[in-house]
């Protein structure tokens, strides 16, 4: 603020009044998701209970013989403080010195999927077994003064086998934000470098399309799914697949959705990207593909990394299209956690739901603290242009 010149200085209340206004906001937006973390680690008594001390302390799921130690929750935060250091320095430091040349992305994806593992297993199986040689033998402290208890989890991904609908998420996730970047790419790329006017309205009409209401494209997308058995048996004879219910249908649609978009905003970035680059590596003998993929594709990743977030949103917190294509056993999480709200009225089966939605909200979380960097940059690039 010192080398700022005094008439852009902004007065000491407008500061104070828009800190204030950040923070409210800030409060707001994320008391719903400490509410129900806290929720779904209690008993249904305490996880209901009118005092809302009585829900962060959880006195029921305490004497139940369930609950967090001040050593407990020293040791744990200590592990999250560290694990979260690590995910915004080391990991990205490891990912860029470790992926072979013009390799990162695959650098990244064994990198998150290595560290989330890591931290599984220190965080869930190690920390636990150390607490429970600690807890006994350090007195006051090893005694549980905070109730929590993990039943809840262990019912949704044991008993009432949640683990496959975050298989099947991943799967349609995968799908779509890997034909979304592949053709987003390629596609974004040639209408940069195009200088018609057909590209911009190309665009618009894609966009136009985008604005449609996600029913319409259901409603057309579903006899075609429906028959398709019919509609591909000439070609793969009596193993023609039925689409319908499988996860290509909603990767299909999905893709469809989101592609206008993603083009779009790939354009956007590639536009910020000196034509220079592409005519020096063309003088180098570089071919029109190899220019992009060996030149622009590195200067590309932060955007690409931006909008492959933009992408893996939509797949994953979709309801819609996911529960009008899929059934029940290749349900994604979305929509198999509104079936547990309405599977029965007891408040067992809400917590559990409960316990289900937190567990949606992990991964997101994971995802922006590995690629906070890369998104920053991202959309700072694609705000100059575009």
């Amino acid at each position: 603020m010192s080398d700022m010149p005094r008439a852009m200085r902004q007065p000491l209340g407008l500061r104070l009044g828009s800190a204030a206004f950040l923070a409210f906001w800030c409060l707001i937006a994320a008391f719903p998701i400490f509410w129900i973390t806290v929720m779904s680690f209690k008993s249904p008594v305490d996880a209901f209970a009118a005092n809302p001390w009585d829900v962060i302390i959880g006195p029921v799921t305490r004497d139940r013989g369930n609950g967090l130690s001040t050593i407990d929750i020293l040791l744990g935060l200590t592990v999250l403080f560290f694990t979260i250091k690590l995910a915004l320095s080391w990991l990205p430091e490891k990912v860029r010195t470790l992926s072979p040349a013009g390799q990162v992305w695959a650098g990244w994806i064994i990198g998150v999927v290595g560290y989330a593992l890591g931290f599984i297993l220190v965080f869930f199986y190690a920390l636990p077994a150390i607490l429970a040689l600690l807890n006994p033998v350090l007195g006051p402290l090893g005694t549980p003064i905070i109730g929590l208890t993990t039943e809840h989890y262990q019912s949704i991904w044991v008993e009432r086998d949640f683990h496959q609908n975050f298989i099947n998420s991943l799967i349609v996730t995968g799908g779509v934000v890997t034909v979304s970047l592949t053709v987003g790419t390629l596609a974004g790329y040639g209408l940069a470098r195009s200088g018609s006017n057909i590209a911009f309205w190309l665009l618009i009409t894609a966009l136009i399309f985008r604005a449609l209401p996600h029913s319409v494209l259901v409603a057309g997308y579903l006899p075609v799914f429906v028959n398709s058995a019919e509609l591909l048996a000439p070609i793969l004879g009596d193993n023609a697949p039925t689409l319908y219910g499988q996860p290509l249908a909603v990767i299909a649609v999905l893709v469809s959705i989101n592609q206008p978009f993603t083009i779009w905003m790939l354009r956007s970035f590639f536009q910020n990207i000196p034509n220079e680059l592409d005519e020096a590596a063309r003088v180098d003998g570089c071919t029109h593909f190899q220019a992009f993929r060996w030149v622009i594709m590195p200067v590309m990743w932060p955007g690409v990394i931006t909008t492959g977030l933009f992408s893996f949103l939509l797949a994953y917190n979709d309801f819609l299209v996911t529960s009008l294509l899929l059934d029940a056993t290749n349900q994604t999480m979305v929509p198999a956690i509104a079936s547990f709200f309405n599977r029965e009225t007891t408040t067992t089966d809400q917590v559990i739901a409960v316990a289900a939605a937190v567990s949606i909200i992990a991964p997101l979380f994971l995802l922006v603290m590995v690629f906070q960097r890369q998104i920053v940059s991202g959309l700072t690039a694609g705000a100059v242009k575009g």
